[in-house]
């Protein structure tokens, strides 16, 4: 029982490409603030432009330790994740999940406040755009062809037909 690809491999290469891309972002995100004993996600969080009351929330003095823990913890695993191309699918919706509240706190959305954004957009971001490409990821998953997956994939094959 072998498993077939409808894609290329130049397709999957570059999509393989886009995962490894994507995933290096996370991780280096995470890094960073995981090495800045001074980060928090506070501020980003007061001057939210949009659902301000929900990210004022987060940013309450009984949640922000949590939600800074939470943010690093979460941009690392997705990080890791997807580079090691293990669990990506899951990855992919954590990141996504991310993105879109990175996305909603300051959306380019006409009439709001221009937020903590390099330049000016109009609807889309690059938070939009990196999330899109994580469902493409989602949708096409690599790691069955270059990623730690693809050894339990040949180990289950094998055991189901024996």
């Amino acid at each position: 029982m072998t498993q077939s690809s409808p894609l290329s491999s130049a397709q999957t290469g570059v999509l393989v490409l886009l995962r490894l891309l994507i995933g290096w972002h996370f991780l280096y995100e995470g890094v960073i603030k995981f090495y800045s004993p001074g980060w928090t996600a506070k501020g980003y969080l007061l001057s939210a432009t949009y659902m301000e009351s929900f990210f004022h929330w987060l940013a309450g003095e009984s949640m922000i330790s949590m939600i800074n823990t939470l943010n690093i913890a979460a941009l690392l695993i997705v990080g890791v994740a997807l580079i090691l191309g293990f669990k990506t699918q899951v990855a992919s919706l954590i990141g996504v999940g991310l993105l879109l509240l990175y996305y909603f706190a300051h959306p380019p959305f006409p009439g709001y406040p221009i937020g903590p954004a390099e330049g000016s957009y109009w609807i889309v971001n690059k938070n939009l755009i990196e999330a899109a490409a994580l469902l493409v990821i989602f949708l096409f998953p690599t790691s069955v062809s270059f990623g730690l997956e693809r050894f339990f994939v040949k180990r289950s094959l094998s055991s189901q037909t024996h």
